[in-house]
């Protein structure tokens, strides 16, 4: 049985994507797919035997505020198991990000993580002028456009996927654990995916997996974002450890634009 630790953790690397390169769109995209008052909602799905089973949900929220007098987005992601599986495992995280509204580079990053017995408290700093991150009272330094592992989901929402060919990868850096991870997201292509909500068009890409996590490895993961301004991420499936994951979108709100993903019968 999948050990549902760190649920939250483990739906962030899925919807984000492993090699250093050129920083490319994550240095110069603006913010064009989302807004304040946006709310998304997953669901995860667990399959062992040919059995799905719903394993947890997790929430995204977008807020917009003001630290150091500097415009930020706010946004916070809450994962925790299903009810049915509390008895086994029992998970409540919580990630918050605060990323500059002009740069779209995170500015601080919290991570609150109850895992049965297991606490961790984790609060991030970035000054990407000098090139650090200060974490918990700790100096680390950091490449150009740095971002945290929430921040990071936002940004590549901006990317304009249409530039690129199948197979091109898109590079950027992530800071997580105290470690700098080089990270790209892999274009494949455009196809039409039916899920839970309806049948959409997709821009279809493959993260290369970080070694270490409950993943083997490589370009075994598939993830699906809706083909219009929003990118909206649909569906990712994944073979792991012991048996395999699905995670879908069940709800949205307040997007910043029309969503036009739907293909219409």
């Amino acid at each position: 049985m999948l050990r549902l630790k760190n649920l939250l953790l483990f739906v962030l690397f899925i919807l984000v994507p492993t090699h250093a390169g050129a920083q490319n769109d994550f240095c110069s995209a603006r913010n064009t797919s989302f807004k304040e008052g946006e709310q998304l909602v997953f669901r995860v799905y667990y399959n062992l035997n040919f059995v799905w089973i719903n394993a947890g949900n997790v929430h995204f929220n977008v807020a917009s505020e003001e630290m150091n007098n500097q415009k930020v987005y706010h946004i916070t992601g809450d994962g925790k198991t299903a009810h049915t599986y509390e008895w086994f495992f029992k998970v409540k995280d919580r990630y918050e990000t605060y990323v500059d509204k002009e740069t779209m580079l995170p500015l601080r990053f919290v991570r609150d993580v109850s895992e049965g017995a297991i606490k961790i408290d984790q609060d991030i700093t970035f000054n990407h002028k000098r090139g650090f991150a200060n974490s918990n009272n700790k100096t680390y330094t950091i490449p150009r456009c740095t971002q945290d592992v929430l921040s990071a989901i936002y940004y590549a929402r901006n990317i304009d996927y249409n530039k690129y060919h199948p197979g091109d990868k898109i590079p950027f850096d992530m800071f997580l654990d105290d470690k700098v991870y080089n990270l790209y997201i892999k274009y494949m292509g455009k196809e039409v995916i039916k899920t839970k909500m309806g049948t959409y068009s997709a821009i279809k890409i493959a993260p290369l997996l970080i070694e270490g996590t409950i993943f083997s490895g490589g370009e075994k993961m598939t993830v699906w974002v809706s083909d219009d301004e929003d990118h909206l991420p649909l569906r990712v499936e994944s073979p792991i450890a012991v048996g395999s994951i699905k995670v879908d979108l069940m709800e949205f709100e307040n997007l910043r634009n029309p969503f036009e993903g739907e293909v219409k019968k």
